[in-house]
Parts: C-alpha cells; structure tokens; sequence
C-alpha cells in the first residue's frame, strides 16, 4: 500500500483557497482534506456546503470531508451533492453510525468513521462491515497546528491489527519529523496541514511523505 498524503487545509489562506488547493495537487496531493465544524461538536466554527463545492471545481483530486459536527445524517448527501469522495464522521457524534455509515454509501461515497483521542478502535468492531476507513485524531478536534499526541502510534497500531482490510488515516500535528513512525505504526493516509502549508517547499515535503514505507 502506498502512502497517500491528504492535506488540510484548515489553515490555508481562505482569500486564496482555490489557488492553494491547486497548488496543494500540483504539487503531488493525493486528496484535499476539508474540516466541517459546527461549533457544537468541537469549540470552532470552520467552513461548510459553498466551500466544499468551491474547492472541487478547483481540483481534480478527492475531497477527504471530515465532518466534525454533531448531526453528521442531516448533512450527508448535501456535501456528497457538492462534490465529497469520502465522508467521514464521528464515532462520538450523535447520529446513528450504521444508518450514517449506510447514507454516505446510497450517496455513491466512501465512508470513514473518526475517532477522537480518548475513544478506543474496539468500539468500531460491531460496525467493521459498514466503513472503508477509520480517522484516528492523533490531537483533539477542531483546530489546527497542534502537536502530535505521542501515544497516538498505539492506538494506530492497534487499529491495524483489528482491521487489515481498512484504511488508516492520521490527522493530527503530522510533520517530517514524525511521519515515518506514525506510518510505521499502520497509517496509510496522512493529513498534513500547518507543516505542509508552512514549508518552503510544498511539493518536496510531499514527495518525502508519499515515499515512506512501513518499517
């Protein structure tokens, strides 16, 4: 499996977001990763539907859209109408799983379920079979530029372990520095937002990224 790298934009420049979102797939992005918050699920308000539809006239790549928001069921086929690949929601969130799981899936999308720092990956086994991927917050959700919880690589690899068949995306205070031990742990997608977006170097850091193999 090839590392993908999935870089969020929370940070970005919103005056310019089209332009940094191209930029982000010239310079080797595999997805787009736009953060949905509501202001109740997380202490933040981010961006929503215009947005989201914004940056995929922008960009030939998927949107990776995290919905970090209490009632992710009433939102899922508006953001899949407006141009999301994959749709991930929270394990926390207050909306049935397996009727959300099944949602995203009738919208044509992929489904991935987020788990925050402190909720362990056992309690996605009753829904093993309704999801493509699992979202493991490796910092708390809702704003960026945070540094990377240490015991996260546990977690990662516990993940792993329970699930070989799904799909392992990190989120959270990922740089170079510590890339190659969260893929060591199990993570096939990296999100990358400040490191990313702040380096001289876009395209390079990605390159770096998407190299990495799983030591």
């Amino acid at each position: 499996m090839k590392i993908l790298v999935s870089p969020s934009v929370l940070n970005a420049d919103f005056g310019k977001l089209a332009e940094e979102c191209v930029s982000l797939e010239k310079s080797g992005a595999d997805w787009i990763h736009c953060d949905v918050m509501d202001g109740e699920f997380v202490p933040n308000l981010s961006f929503g539907l215009p947005v989201v539809e914004a940056i995929d006239k922008a960009v030939t790549i998927p949107l990776d859209v995290h919905l970090m928001i209490r009632h992710p069921l009433r939102y899922v086929s508006r953001f899949a109408a407006v141009g999301a690949d994959w749709i991930t929601f929270h394990l926390e969130s207050d909306d049935d799983v397996a009727s959300t799981c099944r949602a995203i899936k009738d919208c044509g999308c992929k489904v991935g379920i987020s788990l925050k720092p402190a909720t362990d990956v056992e309690q996605l086994l009753p829904y093993a079979s309704l999801f493509d991927m699992i979202l493991i917050m490796s910092v708390e959700p809702g704003f960026g530029g945070q540094k990377f919880i240490a015991n996260s690589t546990e977690k990662i690899a516990k993940a792993r372990r329970l699930y070989p068949d799904k799909l392992i995306q990190v989120d959270g205070g990922i740089n170079a520095e510590n890339a190659q031990t969260v893929v060591n742990s199990g993570a096939d997608v990296l999100v990358v937002g400040s490191a990313l977006l702040h380096c001289a170097d876009r395209k390079a850091m990605i390159s770096t990224l998407k190299a990495l193999k799983r030591k």
